[in-house]
């Protein structure tokens, strides 16, 4: 018989309903050692919630997550709410002896993500980091040419991560915009993501630097917001985190990183690049052609070379045999299904999941690192 994991998922919005799609999609496409059960789905809003469980086949709902992590019937608690609820939830559920699985960044701050950790480890439950993007397969081929040294030593990182969904100076005052919510602007947001995975490609950081910047200081409080969506409210309130974050980085490994990320790139909806160069070669990946890795060899005959787009839609490629045939290209849901099979199945398993709390706590390192540098101005080491 199929082990089956029954899961309760805080947060019903843009994360819920991916994650939410994610837990119906995995067990049908997927063959694991357990299946998830849409146990409960909770959010503080009664009607919303209720919607939502309807909408996506959650067995119930709750609006107290504090009563959703206490119940006998949930083995995993997934964490898709503001990053102010990240410790509390976590800390909470570990101590219930529940799985987690929490959306990025990990806590407001280092402190909180090595809270989490402890009591993670502590209780001997399986953690796991919403670092979705680690499981797409043009990023998983990108990892593995670099390690198996097909580009040689690592001389650049680089990344870009630009929307432009606030660049309106009358958007209202959402919730991402609040440090004491947010904790980080664009910097923690987006930031997050290529922070990772620039670890889970080059390696570890040694310093960063960085500069920051708030280009609308006051917007008007909101009246109504339905995910990326926001209707004015009276009155004005101000802006407490980062709109765009620039930073450069030096790797253990001595490579270099140059780093952008913003929300006032006009005409960028979700666009995060990333290239890698290193003495035989280069990758290069756009999130908005995510089935494809531009590879540059320069072992190539001279009269060949050039970048070359690899479009990962083989078999052989990680995931990719569960849905479709060669050239059948899959989409961004589609990294939240891989990230539910692995975790579920590591959960059956008893193996801990990666990107896990010390990714997230890394992560929250670097992050905290660029925070005090923007403050300083100067480089930080990290530690």
């Amino acid at each position: 018989m199929v082990k089956k994991i029954n899961v309760g998922l805080v947060g019903y919005k843009f994360m819920g309903k991916a994650h939410s799609n994610a837990y119906i999609k995995a067990p049908v496409f997927f063959k694991s050692a357990a299946v998830p059960v849409m146990k409960a789905i909770c959010g503080r809003d009664e009607k919303g919630v209720r919607e939502a469980a309807e909408t996506y086949g959650w067995q119930s709902y709750e609006t107290s997550w504090q009563k959703l992590v206490s119940r006998k019937d949930i083995d995993l608690i997934d964490i898709s709410t503001p990053t102010n609820f990240h410790r509390d939830i976590a800390v909470a559920a570990a101590q219930e002896g529940k799985h987690i699985l929490c959306e990025k960044p990990m806590a407001l701050n280092l402190n909180e993500t090595k809270e989490m950790l402890k009591t993670a480890e502590n209780s001997g439950v399986k953690h796991m980091m919403g670092f979705n993007y680690r499981r797409l397969p043009a990023i998983v081929l990108a990892r593995n040419l670099i390690k198996e040294g097909r580009l040689g030593k690592i001389y650049h990182f680089r990344a870009v991560y630009f929307q432009d969904w606030i660049i309106d100076p009358d958007f209202p005052l959402v919730w991402r915009l609040k440090k004491e919510i947010a904790g980080l602007g664009a910097l923690g947001d987006m930031g997050a993501h290529i922070i990772d995975l620039a670890r889970f490609l080059v390696g570890e950081f040694d310093s960063v630097m960085c500069t920051t910047e708030t280009f609308i200081k006051e917007r008007p409080e909101p009246a109504a917001v339905t995910g990326l969506t926001a209707k004015k409210g009276e009155g004005r309130g101000e802006v407490t985190v980062d709109d765009a974050a620039i930073f450069m980085a030096r790797f253990r490994n001595g490579a270099l990183g140059a780093f952008e990320t913003t929300r006032f790139a006009a005409g960028h909806k979700n666009y995060e690049c990333i290239e890698v160069n290193g003495e035989k070669g280069s990758i290069s990946f756009n999130l908005e052609r995510l089935n494809e890795l531009q590879v540059f060899s320069r072992e190539d005959e001279e009269c060949t070379q050039g970048f070359k787009t690899i479009l990962v839609t083989e078999s052989s490629h990680p995931y990719i045999k569960a849905w479709w045939p060669p050239g059948h290209i899959i989409g961004w849901e589609h990294a939240m299904v891989h990230q539910v099979h692995d975790l579920i199945d590591s959960i059956a398993r008893d193996t801990m999941p990666t990107p896990n709390f010390v990714d997230g706590a890394k992560c929250q390192e670097v992050l905290e690192a660029l925070s005090k540098s923007a403050q300083q101005n100067r480089w930080i080491n990290i530690p």
